[in-house]
Order: structure tokens, then sequence, then C-alpha cells
């Protein structure tokens, strides 16, 4: 009487599949060299691309250029400029009030100050997400986490950024309505665009009044390009509020953000 084979139990893996993990163990353990760079906060995920394709990014002493390239952060060994990575950095968050005067660069090559000198009390180095122009104030979003600033960067983001903008002069009905609908403007590179539909509303009246102005977009100077095609010009402009975070701190301090706060972002 013939013995009945017993049914071997199921992998869930084609067997060529099953093959190569075996002989690649670490395979499925490898992410982009700037993934890895960003989440030990040498620099945001773009910063580190660039930093790749300018050859001073080394993988097990080998120079390394494709952006594509993949490594084992635990195993393989990355250096950028001679120097190896550290192991990845806790991630930090913090909220900081921007004061005018303070450019939003790590550094910068005309010798001002930048909001990093504000961050000098962290405890790790973090980044800037986003940009507010020198003469303008509010809330900056300071991080280390480089994939969730690369999210909040992106164009389509959709992230709603509130500020209190002051006018010289008062916008007629007219030219608020054309700003709510979206305003074809000129950026710094002379290409034209059209803004998306901007929230405006009055909050303060007088011969130079306080806007409260929502935009789902971060263009360079955009609230000013904007109010000046209209024939205005902007005196004060401070950012209050971020997606679920609101400006509740003095200018040129900073604090950590709450866990809740964290989750809503990377919600977003």
């Amino acid at each position: 009487m013939a013995v009945p084979r017993r049914k071997e139990k199921s992998t869930g893996l084609k067997t060529g599949h099953y093959n190569r993990t075996l002989e690649n163990p670490r395979r499925m353990a490898t992410e982009r060299l700037q993934k890895i760079m960003a989440a030990c906060g040498i620099a945001s995920r773009r910063k580190a691309e660039e930093l790749i394709a300018a050859g001073r990014v080394t993988l097990n002493g080998a120079v390394v250029t494709e952006l594509g390239t993949k490594a084992d952060a635990e195993r393989d060994e990355i250096c950028v400029d001679g120097k190896p990575l550290k192991g990845p950095e806790r991630l930090l968050y913090f909220l900081l009030h921007k004061p005018k005067g303070y450019v939003t660069t790590v550094s910068d090559p005309e010798g001002r100050l930048t909001v990093m000198e504000l961050m000098k009390k962290c405890p790790e180095r973090v980044y800037p997400v986003g940009r507010l122009d020198y003469a303008s104030e509010g809330l900056l979003l300071m991080t280390n986490d480089g994939a969730l600033a690369q999210k909040l960067m992106k164009a389509g983001s959709h992230v709603p950024k509130t500020y209190l903008v002051k006018i010289s002069g008062k916008p007629g009905e007219k030219d608020l309505s054309r700003l709510r609908t979206g305003i074809t403007i000129e950026l710094e590179d002379g290409k034209r665009v059209k803004t998306s539909p901007a929230k405006i509303r009055l909050v303060e009246d007088g011969a130079n009044p306080w806007y409260e102005v929502i935009l789902i977009e971060g263009r360079n100077r955009q609230i000013r390009r904007m109010f000046q095609r209209v024939g205005f010009n902007v005196e004060k402009i401070r950012r209050v509020r971020l997606g679920p975070l609101v400006l509740d701190v003095p200018p040129g301090k900073f604090r950590e953000l709450t866990k809740g706060e964290v989750e809503q972002l990377k919600s977003l």
C-alpha cells in the first residue's frame, strides 16, 4: 500500500523568488542611498541626491553617482566626503517663530543671519521646511525627517498655510476677487504661472488694512507678487498656521511638536 505524501506547507513565495532571497538575504533590507542619508540627518533627500550626483558619496569604498543605488544601512559602509555616516538620528520636529531679518537657509553667501542661528540649543541638527523670505516672519517647521520634509514641500501637497498680511493702501473688492480665483504672476526666473485659488478675508480695517490669506501652495514671495499684480505693496507678512500647527511662541523661540501634531502632519 502506497504511503500518501505529506503536503508541504506553502511559503507564499515562488520558487525563483525564494532562491534569490536565499542567495542574497540582504535584498529585502536595502533602501535608496538618499533615503538612508536623509534618515541619518546628513541633509534633506533632495540635497542628498545632489551630493550623490556630485560624486561625494562612496559605498563600500566605491564612488556612487547613480541615484537609484541601494544599500543596507546596517551592513554597508556609506561615506560622505570621506566621513562615514552615523546611525539614524532620533527624528525631531520643532515649531520656530522666525523673526524678520533672518534667511530661511542653512547658510547664506551674503553673510546674513540664518534660522540655524536660532536653533543652536537644539540637541540635533535640523533643517527648515519650506521658506519665509527675509522680511517675513512667523511659523517655520524645523526637522531632520527628510521624508516628511520632502512630502510637505511638494507643490501638490496642498497643505494650507495661513498668513496675516498688512497692505499699503486698500484693495477693492474686484482686486480681492482676482486674487481669490487665481492670478498670473511672474517668478524670479521670468516664468509666468497662475496661482491656485486663495482664501482672503479682512481682519483689521483701516487705511493700511490687515488680511488673512490662506494658500495651498508656497511659491517664492508669492503673496507679495500677488498683491503687486493688482497694484498694492505688502508691508508685513506673518505666517500663523501651517496645516494643523498654530504659531504659539514668541519671535526667535521654538518648541518641540507634540506626538499628536507630528501624526497630523504625516497624515496630511
